[in-house]
Parts: structure tokens; sequence; C-alpha cells
């Protein structure tokens, strides 16, 4: 057995918006952070990298790390999950597989990559017009793991309605979970408060909280709704940009 440094392959490095949009396995969180190139529909990549963990961490820690460790207070998994990024994975026998996202981040430090396989890349289409998402998390301390991250991705018509969403909660036990009930409140939305409100209620009804020595479940729950309030108003604001 042998450690294989990876960092200098060009191939599993970069952020490249040739077509739609591909993050190399390899990318650090410092690349994405900095990006001033994301279209809307995915700045949560930019608020999430943005802050991770600490200056050291951001200069060294990678997306692909993240994502194939999926730790379960990380950031990066639940907004992969959210914006629905598509993971391309090579194996040692030179095959090549593609998957949605959560179809590959399956629970707490478990995905579906086999042993024999490396991740190269997450890839997101072209973003679509009037599109928008961001992410926030509230820790203990500045840049601290999240005690809960909410990821929110809206699609919204010429009339400023949402008519597509997708929802996502870090710092669960389970790991990061999408909340499918959550987005269904928020599509039909306007933006308006009251239905953002309505909508983070149904978000934190719809995932299992837990308490541990950091929060318990009942705060928990409040910080998704309020947390969760926060990032969706963001998300409509930058797709009406």
């Amino acid at each position: 057995r042998c450690i294989v440094d990876l960092q200098n392959v060009d191939k599993l490095r970069g952020i490249d918006q040739t077509s739609g949009l591909t993050i190399g396995a390899m990318a650090r969180y410092v690349e994405i952070a900095e990006c001033k190139t994301l279209p809307p529909a995915y700045a949560a990549l930019n608020d999430a990298a943005y802050h991770v963990g600490d200056r050291q961490v951001r200069n060294r820690g990678t997306i692909g790390g993240s994502i194939c460790w999926n730790y379960v207070a990380s950031c990066m998994p639940a907004v992969v999950l959210a914006l629905n990024g598509t993971i391309t994975l090579a194996s040692s026998k030179g095959s090549f597989r593609e998957m949605d996202a959560q179809d590959f981040i399956l629970g707490p430090f478990e995905t579906a990559r086999e042993d024999n396989e490396i991740l190269l890349s997450i890839s997101w289409p072209t973003a679509p017009a009037r599109a928008g998402s961001a992410y926030k998390k509230w820790g203990l301390v500045t840049d601290s793991l999240p005690v809960v991250g909410v990821c929110v991705n809206v699609t919204l018509d010429t009339e400023g309605v949402c008519t597509a969403a997708r929802v996502a909660v870090a710092g669960l036990a389970d790991g990061a979970q999408l909340s499918v009930p959550g987005a269904e409140a928020i599509i039909g939305s306007n933006g308006s408060d009251d239905s953002i409100t309505a909508a983070m209620a149904t978000v934190a009804g719809s995932v299992e909280t837990h308490t541990d020595h950091w929060a318990d479940a009942e705060y928990r729950d409040q910080l998704i709704c309020s947390v969760g309030a926060e990032v969706t108003a963001t998300a409509f604001k930058r797709a009406r940009s």
C-alpha cells in the first residue's frame, strides 16, 4: 500500500465554466470562495467555502475531500445536495460513472464511492434564468462546524413566484439531508416574509434534529427556522438580480 498525492493532478483541479459549471475534486475551498464569476444559481458554493474552517483549512481543504468524507457537520455535502450536483467517479479499471448527489451521499461518513474509485468532479448544467441559491451556518464560534446549516436553491418565473426549489440541512445526526416537504412549501411563494416563515417551519418539522453538548433538538429547530428564513430571502434576492 502507498499514499498517492493528488494535489498536482491537473484534471482534478480548477473551476471550469465553459459549459455549465464543473469543479474538480481537488479544487480548494479558497478557490471556490474567491471565484467571482459563479452565477447566482450556484452562489451557495461561495457562501459555504468562504466560511469553512479557518484560513489554513480553506487554503488546503478541497471540495472533493469534504464530499467523500461526508462528515455529519460538513457544509459542502448539504450545498451539493441542494444544488443537485452531478458526481463523476473514475475507477482503477478505467471506467467512469456519474450519479446525482443524493444518490452519492448516503449517510454519515458513507458515500456510494467504491474502494477502487476516486472522485473526479462535481458538475452542474448551465444555470437557468432567475435562479438563486444561498447557504448559511450557525456555529458556536465564527467559522466553526455548523450546529445547523441551511442551503436553499430557488428558480422563479417572470412574476417572481418560485417554480422549483431544493432545501438541504447540515449539522444533523444523520448528516446532510434534503427536505422535500420544505422545498414543496417554498414552491408557489413570492418570497414574502410570511411564506418563508411557514416554509422554514415545514423544513424544521421534516428533519430529525438531535440533542448533544452543542445544542438541544428544540434549539436546532429554532435555528433551522431563523437561519433558513435569512437564507431563503437571500436566494430569492439573488434569483431576481
